[in-house]
């Protein structure tokens, strides 16, 4: 009995831990598998950590940017010569007017803007003002109310309408001009 547990004893000592085929091959599989792995880890905390933090680049101008404020006031020059309305066509109306772009009505176009005339010159100079379908408000110009009205004035007249020109503010203190209607 000693020579057979001596031989068992000495075949299992010279045996590993991988006792079949699909152990050897999960060894193998994990040995490939668990460094790839590691080594990605590796690459993603070194390249994490090189990467500067929001505003760290320019400090100055991210805070500024953070904690910049929500409204603006800009003061223009109340003195400054205002547009006629074939200016103001031409510097912002003509852009979308003068080719009917994005469904607006073509500069001069009596039957497109027969149905907006009817509506009346405040209708349109309030759709002027606030933006209308793919218009912006004031067609994305830089202008006063005034400005705005002498713009539609004109495009309006152009296409058959009989609207008086609009009348320039009136100075602080005194009383207001009506806008035509």
């Amino acid at each position: 009995m000693s020579e057979t547990s001596n031989a068992t004893v000495h075949a299992q000592a010279h045996t590993g831990p991988i006792k079949s085929p699909k152990q050897l091959l999960l060894a193998v599989f994990f040995s490939f598998v668990i460094p790839i792995f590691i080594i990605i880890g590796l690459v993603y905390v070194v390249n994490t950590e090189n990467k500067p933090a929001a505003g760290a680049e320019n400090i100055e101008r991210a805070t500024a940017a953070r904690i910049q404020k929500i409204g603006t006031v800009e003061i223009r020059d109340a003195n400054r010569v205002m547009k006629t309305g074939e200016e103001v066509f031409k510097g912002v109306c003509s852009a979308c007017h003068a080719t009917g772009a994005a469904g607006s009505p073509k500069f001069g176009d009596a039957a497109a803007w027969a149905p907006r005339i009817k509506t009346g010159f405040d209708a349109l100079w309030n759709s002027a003002l606030k933006g209308k379908g793919a218009m912006g408000a004031q067609g994305g110009g830089d202008l006063s109310d005034f400005e705005v009205a002498r713009g539609v004035v004109y495009m309006a007249n152009a296409a058959g309408a009989k609207f008086p020109e609009p009348q320039p503010p009136a100075p602080a203190g005194a009383p207001a001009a009506d806008m035509p209607k």
